[in-house]
């Protein structure tokens, strides 16, 4: 069984999409689309950047969820389909996408709205995260339960674990977590406390738009981040996706869900091998296929694997 991966924010590199442009019909309809919707020349800051605004949340978020879009379909036309989804905070929804759950439309717009929204809560809540490697969640939420303005926000596999909060605070988490045990606690180049209550004001914002989105039904489930389970109902799936803003994204959890249903085979849609990497830190001895899906190369190896 498959299960398409859709990569978040820190994927995104100069030149992403340039390719599959140039190859492919759709590649240019989606960018084209794309800027029209945003009214701005997304594909051009993808294509040759500069660094500095490819790394604007404004630009950031909707470069990798469009790219991932593209994949996607192509994949899809070539007869490879998943059976299940997820995606790592920004990639559901190009999970949603994928399942049908939204349409390309409704997924940027949302997802141009959720980086405006988070931006501002960058710039009035200043806040960081960091990467703390060599210990699980649950000693990490033990060890800095007493420091306030700090909590864990990503579970990535099962010795890497983000926290997220002000800069004070999740300094004085690193250095506790070191002397806890914690092989490495490395500070992460992001522009604010992501997937943590410093993000209150953009949940509230996205609230009212989710909630007013058009939901079809899933050709498939997507595993939700906020409980790592499978979802098909478009309810508990709104409800879920404005809970994320502010809550940790179970991404370990999420892969453990996929062995226990079956999944052998993997697939990271869009930018990237973020989640390839994590695959690799997480599944141990399992026997797992996983495919990285971002070039046109990557997708002509697979299709021609195929024939």
């Amino acid at each position: 069984m498959k299960a398409f991966l859709f990569p978040g924010q820190a994927s995104q590199y100069i030149g992403m999409g340039a390719d599959l442009y140039k190859e492919f019909p759709i590649a240019r309809d989606y960018f084209d689309r794309a800027d029209d919707i945003l009214g701005i020349d997304l594909k051009n800051v993808c294509f040759n950047g500069p660094e500095d605004r490819l790394l604007q949340t404004q630009y950031t978020q909707p470069a990798i969820f469009v790219h991932s879009v593209i994949v996607n379909d192509i994949l899809k036309e070539s007869g490879i389909r998943p059976q299940l989804a997820a995606g790592h905070s920004l990639g559901e929804y190009s999970a949603l996408v994928s399942a049908g759950a939204i349409s390309f439309e409704d997924g940027l717009k949302a997802v141009r709205l959720r980086s405006q929204l988070m931006q501002q809560c960058c710039d009035r809540y200043p806040g960081t995260m960091a990467a703390i490697v060599g210990l699980s969640l649950e000693r990490v939420k033990e060890i800095i339960n007493d420091i306030e303005g700090v909590v864990p926000a990503n579970y990535n596999s099962p010795d890497q674990v983000a926290i997220s909060g002000t800069k004070e605070a999740v300094a004085i988490a690193c250095e506790k977590l070191k002397a806890e045990g914690a092989k490495r606690a490395i500070m992460l180049a992001v522009g604010g406390a992501y997937h943590s209550p410093l993000m209150a004001e953009a949940r509230e914002g996205m609230a009212v738009y989710i909630n007013m989105m058009e939901f079809n039904n899933f050709d498939f489930p997507v595993i939700a981040n906020v409980n790592a389970e499978p979802i098909a109902e478009p309810y508990i799936m709104k409800k879920l996706l404005i809970e994320q803003i502010t809550s940790p994204v179970l991404w370990y959890p999420t892969i453990k869900k996929m062995i226990s249903l079956n999944i052998t085979d993997y697939y990271e849609i869009g930018p990237g091998k973020v989640l390839q990497g994590l695959l690799k830190r997480s599944m141990g001895d399992f026997g797992y296929k996983a495919f990285g899906c971002d070039k046109v190369s990557d997708i002509e190896s697979l299709i021609g694997a195929r024939v």
